[in-house]
């Protein structure tokens, strides 16, 4: 079964580790957020203790959306194959894209400012058919520049045979 998501006979590239850093800083600053509302909205409304109650629970989602986070990052990963790029992720629903590099339409390279500050790009490539888009977060601004360069320019030498 593991063959199906994750093809033996290809080198499998992973993300950057500070993918998940980057999440779980997201996901702080939102949690962050979440528990400050409800200490104060609870804590007016129904009292301090239900406040400091509804603030623990947050900072348990946010422990479990640590451990979520970190099992995803790792998960994600992309290999280059003579005609297609593959990008697999997930842990519990696993996802496998193949794109033919003569179905590209494009390829985007985006980068947000925590993703720029943490030294991240994440490259996404748009074909025809909006369900075989790929995108794969969390690379070096270097590799991410070169995977677009490569991807464009064997996107445009096979799209000549069509």
């Amino acid at each position: 079964m593991d063959d199906l998501f994750a093809p033996s006979d290809v080198s499998w590239t992973p993300v950057s580790p500070k993918l998940a850093t980057l999440r779980r800083l997201n996901a702080a600053i939102v949690v962050g957020l979440l528990g400050i509302a409800a200490l104060i909205v609870l804590g007016v409304t129904a009292g301090w203790l239900y406040g400091v109650l509804a603030l623990v629970l947050v900072g348990l989602g946010y422990g479990w959306a640590w451990v979520l986070i970190g099992r995803n990052q790792k998960s994600w990963k992309y290999a280059e194959r003579e005609d297609e790029l593959l990008v697999s992720h997930g842990v519990m629903f696993r996802q496998l894209v193949v794109v033919p590099y003569g179905r590209m339409q494009f390829v985007d390279v985006a980068a947000g400012p925590l993703e720029r500050a943490f030294g991240l790009a994440t490259v996404e490539l748009h074909t025809a058919t909006p369900a075989t888009d790929a995108k794969i977060p969390g690379l070096h601004p270097d590799e991410a520049a070169r995977l677009r360069d490569r991807l464009s320019a064997l996107g445009q030498a096979q799209a000549w045979g069509l």
